[in-house]
């Protein structure tokens, strides 16, 4: 499964009308902490192939999603299930505890 990049034209087809659940790696690309966290998304990813959909959203470029979700600090992941968020997570996190965190929540 393959991390796919949402804009905010696409958002509503991609994430709120996502008939799986969605996770939102919310980052920017002069992030530190975004450019380690990316990869760990990317394989974790891998795991849940057909059950869970994974985005990355560049809030740099789509501000108006960083607004909506309240994104102070990046990266922030967002769980949406059904187009509403079920949990966020603040901050880079360890492969093991991104997975724990999707498992707990959906």
């Amino acid at each position: 499964m393959t991390v796919t990049d949402v804009n905010e034209a696409d958002f509503e087809k991609e994430v709120l009308g996502s008939k799986v659940p969605v996770v939102i790696d919310l980052w920017a690309e002069w992030c530190g902490p975004c450019r380690v966290y990316s990869p760990i998304v990317d394989e974790v990813a891998k795991g849940y192939d057909g059950k869970v959909k994974f985005v990355k959203v560049n809030v740099d470029d789509n501000e108006k999603l960083a607004v909506k979700y309240n994104v102070m600090s990046i990266p922030t992941t967002l769980l949406i299930v059904g187009g509403k968020v079920k949990a966020i997570n603040v901050g880079a996190v360890p492969k093991e505890t991104l997975k724990g965190w999707i498992d707990k929540n959906l």
